[in-house]
């Protein structure tokens, strides 16, 4: 009888055993890779051809590329704040980049993401994961919004909105150091940040591969500063322009990083259970020879250059290998993506603005993710219905068709009057659930006003107004 009993024990024991396996299993391993201002066409998988990025397009070949996929804001730090939040940073007055520039009512300490707002750290612990934040932060640099207190169990990388990739020789500001944790890392120590991001990311897969994790690989290249390897200035050696010699270069070393991610996880058998998401973090800066392509604008623009962005996304026997999705996906779906492919819950009780792309990928849903996208950063408004897009600066009213008009070249505001004054109206309905920005821009209106003239054409007068 106590033989039966002792067998029957076990047997309980060992069906929990894997139950707990199976419930582990079910939880993939997410890591999201961000880029910082490349280039569209820049990636050899969005057509590049002069700069090779094996590793990045190996995530396209072995899942889904989104051809019209788009961040929420065109510059560095509102745009991280919504691919961290899954909301329109609008929302909660992250309009602009971080500056001293504080509107009425708030303070200099209030500049950064707002601590009422749950990040895709906060979420996806609650759902019990193990979080690491990687490189570049650029949420504010006051100790409430240090990533240790947004959601992040780990933290290796820097707060500001950019740091030189070598060790600085002289003085230097906080926002500028390395950190691991609390700890500033000591610029003695710092040989090349691309690879020492690299680093850590690959150290963490290592130590964490017994339970599900979730990591935040902001990887700073390819922002300026210019500063690239000289091994690998020397092998672009063809390349007569120095600028976009450095940037190649610079693009090599975030590819190596990344293959390297991918060959840790091989070799710790969890490519099969880790999501991949990469995506850049606006169109292509004025100031680093990156390359938009057939996109008009770039960075800090509501042309298509300024906010469509490279996005693809791996998940081994979950979505389809190898294909391409053409309807309009957000930074704002990663968020949601991440909690669902956990089969986990939303922790905070505001309204996401993302959506997870789970079923629109499988196919489930046949539906478009989204029935608009809009952007919003000062005077410079947008919005994308369907494959109408609509631009308003002030008085300047702009409408393409981008079906038929991928660098906005005509104007048909004059031809379809009535859809203009829909897209103007859903537009200033979608601007009632916003806050007011909580500090404004350095560079003005003006800047604005003249980036979407229709009359600043060419790569030579967009670089004029960064």
């Amino acid at each position: 009888m106590k033989n039966t009993m002792m067998c029957a024990l076990l047997a309980m024991f060992s069906v929990g055993g894997a139950v707990a396996q199976n419930k582990s299993s079910n939880k993939p391993n997410v890591i999201v890779i961000v880029s910082d201002d490349a280039g569209y066409v820049d990636f050899g998988c969005y057509g590049g051809k002069q700069i090779p990025t094996p590793n990045i397009d190996a995530i396209a070949r072995q899942g889904i590329r989104f051809t019209d996929a788009y961040v929420s804001a065109s510059v560095c730090a509102p745009s991280r704040a919504g691919i961290l939040t899954g909301r329109y940073q609008q929302r909660f007055g992250f309009e602009h980049n971080t500056s001293n520039l504080v509107a009425p009512g708030y303070k200099i300490t209030d500049v950064g993401m707002d601590p009422s707002e749950q990040t895709i750290g906060n979420e996806m612990q609650a759902n019990g994961y193990k979080t690491i934040a990687i490189g570049k932060w650029h949420q504010g640099d006051e100790p409430k919004h240090f990533p240790l207190k947004r959601g992040f169990d780990e933290f290796y990388g820097f707060t500001g909105g950019h740091r030189d990739f070598f060790a600085y020789k002289g003085a230097r500001t906080n926002e500028h150091a390395l950190y691991n944790n609390n700890e500033i890392v000591p610029e003695s120590n710092i040989t090349y940040l691309t690879d020492m991001f690299t680093d850590k990311a690959t150290s963490f897969i290592t130590e964490n591969k017994d339970k599900p994790f979730f990591m935040y690989l902001a990887y700073n290249a390819v922002h300026t500063p210019m500063n690239a390897k000289k091994d690998l200035m020397e092998r672009y050696a063809g390349i007569q322009d120095t600028g976009r010699r450095a940037y190649a270069a610079m693009m090599t070393s975030l590819d190596d990083g990344v293959g390297r991610v991918m060959a840790t996880l091989k070799q710790q058998k969890l490519d099969k259970n880790t999501i991949i998401i990469f995506i850049n973090d606006n169109g292509g800066a004025t100031v680093n020879s990156s390359d938009n392509g057939p996109l008009r604008g770039m960075k800090g623009s509501k042309w298509e250059g300024g906010i469509r962005v490279a996005m693809m996304m791996k998940w081994p026997g979950h979505i389809a290998e190898n294909k391409t999705y053409s309807r309009p996906v957000s930074s704002l779906d990663i968020l949601p993506t991440s909690i669902a492919a956990g089969n986990g819950k939303q922790k905070g009780s505001k309204k996401l603005d993302g959506v997870s792309l789970l079923p629109y990928l499988t196919g489930q849903n046949k539906k478009s993710p989204h029935e608009a996208l809009y952007w919003r950063r000062g005077i410079a408004a947008a919005m994308r219905e369907d494959n109408w897009k609509l631009i308003r600066v002030q008085d300047n009213i702009l409408l393409f068709d981008l079906n038929k008009d991928i660098s906005e070249t005509t104007n048909l505001v004059q031809k379809y009057p009535a859809k203009v004054k829909e897209m103007l109206a859903k537009l200033a309905q979608w601007e009632k659930g916003l806050d007011s920005p909580h500090w404004t821009s350095a560079y003005g209106d003006q800047n604005q006003i003249m980036k979407h003239r229709m009359e600043t054409t060419g790569r030579d007068m967009e670089r004029m107004y960064p």
